[in-house]
């Protein structure tokens, strides 16, 4: 019974571990403890929180994504690029998705196609991803006028109890993703690809088409979460999101998922999310450095992977 609460509520856990830990100090709490700051915090999740459903997808199949990152700033530039051609609101959306769409479905073909290992295909498409964003922005931050796009990561007063668009967005999204992973047939395919890829194909499951709507869906996910990196810059910038793979890989981690696949949640990946931004909020208010914040990053990554191999060999 213990396993089972630590399985089901262990991120929980770690969020109010966290939570508890930037509250210690009398001159931290004061702030660190008021709505404000968790509308900050929610925030900043916003960003991780969507890549991490699009990464819970391809987790859980036994797969691995690191372009994130690259993909990111690539729609970004490509949003801005479009912004500048005056293209309307909806297009725009449904463009930068596309893209993110488009290159995972550039990946899927190439590893479920061609049978390659998703550790290098998404590897490489990481370079080139970030090369083509700096080739499309002319290796420089793409500029546009005034858009309805901006305000979707913040709020007209801060201070107050609305959350902005993105947000809600990906509240919405976290629903969605959760009920499409758990009620539909598709969900279930995703789970049985990931525990046993053999068994799959032998029980009627068409694995090579599966996996790659698994890695058009998430880079659709991988897109928006470049549109909003887009609303929260107002600008495209080809050099963002630089290791954001790493937080959202450990969001999804931390939240219960295995990198071997067949198991991982939608609530506990989001939950990850949460600890990641909780992180580096409370870093900066303590005033601590850049270099240490990374490092406890860091840290949370490898503790994250040997919790992962715990409950593995426990499986075993």
């Amino acid at each position: 019974m213990m396993k089972t609460l630590l399985a089901k509520f262990g991120p929980f856990l770690g969020l109010l571990l966290v939570i508890g830990l930037f509250s210690i100090s009398d001159e931290v709490r004061e702030y660190f403890l008021t709505y404000a700051n968790f509308k900050i915090i929610l925030t900043q999740t916003v960003i991780v929180a969507l890549g991490a459903l699009g990464m819970t997808l391809i987790i859980v199949s036994g797969g691995i994504d690191l372009s994130v990152g690259s993909v990111i700033a690539l729609t970004s530039v490509v949003g801005a690029l479009l912004l500048q051609q005056d293209w309307p609101v909806v297009a725009v959306v449904l463009a930068v998705v596309a893209s993110g769409a488009l290159i995972g479905l550039l990946n899927g073909a190439a590893i479920a196609g061609l049978r390659m290992t998703p550790f290098i295909i998404t590897l490489g498409t990481l370079g080139i991803a970030r090369g083509a964003a700096k080739w499309l922005a002319n290796n420089e931050t793409v500029n546009y006028d005034d858009s309805p796009i901006n305000g979707w990561m913040t709020t007209a007063n801060p201070f107050d109890w609305t959350l902005p668009a993105g947000a809600w967005i990906t509240f919405i999204l976290a629903v969605l993703t959760a009920v499409m992973l758990r009620r539909t047939v598709f969900g279930r395919h995703i789970f049985a690809i990931g525990s046993n890829e053999a068994t799959a194909r032998l029980c009627g499951v068409a694995t090579t088409r599966t996996k790659i709507w698994i890695y058009v869906l998430g880079g659709a996910f991988f897109g928006l979460a470049g549109l909003m990196q887009l609303s929260r810059l107002r600008q495209g910038d080809p050099t963002v999101a630089i290791g954001v793979e790493l937080d959202v890989i450990a969001a999804v981690i931390i939240g219960g998922a295995s990198l071997y696949g067949g198991v991982g949640t939608v609530l506990g990946s989001v939950i990850g999310a949460l600890i990641m931004a909780v992180l580096r909020n409370g870093s900066q208010q303590m005033g601590w450095p850049t270099y240490f914040q990374e490092i406890i990053i860091g840290v949370v990554i490898i503790a994250a992977v040997f919790l992962d191999r715990l409950r593995q060999k426990r499986a075993d």
